[in-house]
């Protein structure tokens, strides 16, 4: 699923829509703008929340986390006909989910991608009941620190399944600039060495997506959006059809440019070292059996003849033959 050297970037559309036209239009967009998948979010008020919790966030103001859920849940229909027509268009569609009853609805829909949110990475038992099915794992990390980040990885990879990518994420609706920590891809990349490292953004922008896949971010996971004005609170901080389209853009040239590590020549410069670097170069006629001096070369374009830096092997040797004013210099001309 996931081709190493391409970040893989996933369209959050999760919490942004309650039913299928909707959905599908999202499906749509984010095709049309290179999406690599969407993700969807799997839960039920009954299941994930009591009914005496509260939201208190930017992006929600004071308000019931049950009614917020209650509004937002997915039909099990709905869900079908969302990962069906996913398939249809050719884009990865996978889900979180918040609850055992999730799982075992998931799994009567084949699904093959499990995202668990950052609210569950410290539920260890949901965490082993997940990777206990052997398939791949996208584990977000928000609100955690390294201490519980290491617990929730071990608790995944003890049960033998190592199809695991952990993404750095701050949990803040919105994240602001000063919050966001990128350097957390470093950290991850030196204490998890042979698994993936991605980035999931709740930031109102998405700079820091393009920034975090410039330091090595493998995924890449950001809210998508209709319309940033529409119901629901997670609008605000998701990305336009118009931003996530530049976003993928600028993700994709940026993997043409980074390129492989090795210093060559490529392309044009080949020809162009011979046109822009310099040789040695006669600044007078020179007779045949005459020694070449400071006094009776320089250094000039082009670059066909003998380098510069064989200067002080050249200076005291004689010429092999007569040569003219102006001559780029050959080792064949030297005796």
């Amino acid at each position: 699923m996931f081709q190493r050297g391409k970040c893989y970037i996933i369209a959050e559309i999760g919490g942004n829509f309650a039913d299928y036209k909707t959905g599908k239009l999202l499906i749509d967009q984010a095709v049309e703008c290179g999406a690599d998948a969407v993700k969807l979010q799997t839960y039920r008020a009954d299941t994930v929340s009591s009914k005496s919790a509260m939201f208190d966030q930017e992006n929600t103001g004071i308000c019931s986390q049950y009614d917020y859920f209650k509004k937002f849940e997915l039909s099990e229909g709905l869900h079908r006909q969302i990962f069906d027509y996913a398939k249809e268009k050719g884009i990865d569609c996978f889900s979180t989910p918040s609850h055992y009853s999730d799982i075992e609805l998931l799994e009567r829909l084949g699904m093959e991608v499990y995202k668990i949110g950052a609210d569950d990475a410290t539920n260890l038992p949901f965490l082993n009941k997940i990777a206990r099915l052997n398939k791949p794992i996208i584990l977000s990390t928000g609100m955690c620190t390294l201490e519980e980040v290491h617990e929730a990885v071990n608790a995944i990879l003890s049960t033998g399944n190592r199809q695991l990518a952990v993404l750095h994420t701050v949990g803040n609706y919105p994240t602001y600039p000063e919050e966001v920590n990128l350097k957390v891809i470093d950290t991850y990349k030196r204490e998890f060495p042979d698994l993936v490292i991605g980035y999931s953004d709740h930031t109102l922008g998405v700079f820091s997506c393009m920034c975090a896949a410039i330091l090595g971010a493998e995924i890449i996971e950001k809210h998508f959006t209709y319309d940033k004005k529409a119901d629901g609170p997670d609008h605000m901080l998701s990305a336009t059809k118009d931003e996530l389209k530049y976003m993928i853009d600028r993700i994709r040239e940026y993997e043409i440019m980074r390129g492989t590590g090795i210093k060559a020549p490529v392309g044009n410069e080949i020809i162009d070292r011979e046109l822009s670097r310099k040789s040695l170069i006669t600044t007078c006629k020179i007779s045949k059996g005459e020694h070449f001096s400071k006094e009776n070369l320089d250094i000039k374009r082009p670059g066909t003849g003998i380098e510069p830096k064989y200067l002080d092997r050249v200076i005291g040797r004689c010429a092999a033959s007569d040569l003219d004013k102006d001559y780029t210099l050959k080792w064949s001309d030297i005796c």
